[in-house]
């Protein structure tokens, strides 16, 4: 396959894949005890990593004390190196729900209004619609018609787009795709937009502010969003099979230059688990905040709804919140069931659906509660 063919394929598979949310089946399957269902579990992530289906790591927790941890595949092939639970994997669009607690504490603090023109943040944004029209609950809840970043300008301009500023002057004369408000459609760049609001606000950038308010605060000392040229320290190389090829490659002509308020930064299972526990201990926000920040607002086809950087659904008559993240090469979901205290963290380097599938297995047969 020539290049340019590969590159626009791939292209379309990260615009596809960006924006998934853990996607949990509407029938699930049967509830077995705890013990069993984490036997079931093992003997299936043994079998899908033996097919070459599945490498990553996988935690499980109830009432903030893992009951299963795993570690399976390699983390670098060609070096023969193991995945571990403290392996940092590139987690897509999860990122966006460190993006939502910042917004979040800022409005907390009384510094932002989710009812504010973009504009009132933004001073300057090119583009006059999107900075009067679009508020920051549009950008928050992707119904703000702001559009994506994916597509040819972004292959074109990848490893030149360091900064969220950088891709303001890439995208900030574009105008809206839709009324802001009148429908749902996921946007990339409205969570651009977002970092950079953070930025304004608070006179930090972005990685300083979410490292100092969402990171530290919760404990979480293997996340980031190091540039991708810089070594770091258990960070996996995520492997894709292009369309039409039969092995797997890595994934680093795809990766922007490093993670932003939109994904692509990396974090390990432990620490989702302990994003997790801060935000239902209300260590990152008060309990007012974390509940306007998961309880969903725009109803999302097969997905139920979407929150402030959330999803929000309900599984057999239990309430779940997450997100997901997927591009080429990378796969991951947080799942937080606060009525049983369960989180479910999955994290694999390699493509969709690899993580969503395992997070999938093991929702649908762990108990409501401690069998």
């Amino acid at each position: 396959m020539k290049r340019k063919n590969l590159v626009a394929s791939l292209i379309g598979l990260l615009a596809v894949t960006a924006p998934l949310l853990a996607q949990l089946p509407d029938t699930p399957a049967a509830r077995m005890s705890q013990p069993d269902a984490l036997a079931v579990l093992r003997g299936q992530l043994e079998k899908e990593t033996a097919a070459g289906q599945f490498a990553g790591a996988v935690l499980v927790a109830r009432d903030g004390k893992a009951i299963f941890t795993g570690a399976y595949g390699l983390a670098d092939r060609e070096k023969k190196l193991p995945n571990r639970l403290d392996t940092r994997f590139r987690i897509g669009s999860m990122n966006k729900m460190f993006t939502a607690v910042a917004v979040l504490q800022l409005v907390q603090a009384g510094k932002v209004r989710l009812t504010d023109p973009l504009a009132r943040y933004l001073t300057g944004y090119p583009n006059r619609d999107v900075a009067s029209k679009v508020t920051v609950h549009h950008l928050l809840t992707h119904t703000g018609g702001t559009g994506d970043i994916f597509g040819p300008a972004f292959e074109s301009n990848r490893l030149d787009l360091r900064t969220l500023q950088d891709y303001v002057n890439l995208y900030g004369t574009r105008g809206l795709d839709f009324e802001p408000g009148s429908r749902w459609a996921y946007s990339n760049y409205g969570f651009l937009l977002l970092g950079v609001l953070v930025e304004r606000v608070s006179g930090q950038s972005y990685y300083d502010y979410v490292r100092d308010h969402v990171y530290t605060p919760a404990g979480m000392t293997r996340t980031g969003s190091i540039p991708e040229d810089q070594p770091l320290e258990g960070r996996s190389v995520g492997y894709m099979k292009p369309p039409g090829a039969d092995a797997w490659v890595p994934n680093t002509a795809t990766l922007p230059y490093r993670g932003t308020s939109a994904g692509g930064g990396y974090s390990t299972v432990g620490d989702l688990m302990r994003f997790a526990v801060a935000l239902q201990h209300h260590t990152l926000l008060d309990a007012k905040h974390t509940e306007l920040l998961t309880t969903g607002k725009v109803d999302v086809p097969n997905r139920g709804k979407y929150a402030y950087g959330f999803s929000d659904r309900t599984l057999a008559g239990t309430r779940s919140v997450g997100h997901g993240g997927g591009a080429p090469g990378m796969n991951g979901v947080l799942e937080i069931w606060p009525q049983t205290g369960t989180v479910i963290a999955v994290l694999a380097n390699m493509d969709p659906p690899a993580a969503q599938r395992v997070a999938e297995f093991i929702a649908t047969r762990l108990p409501e509660k401690s069998m």
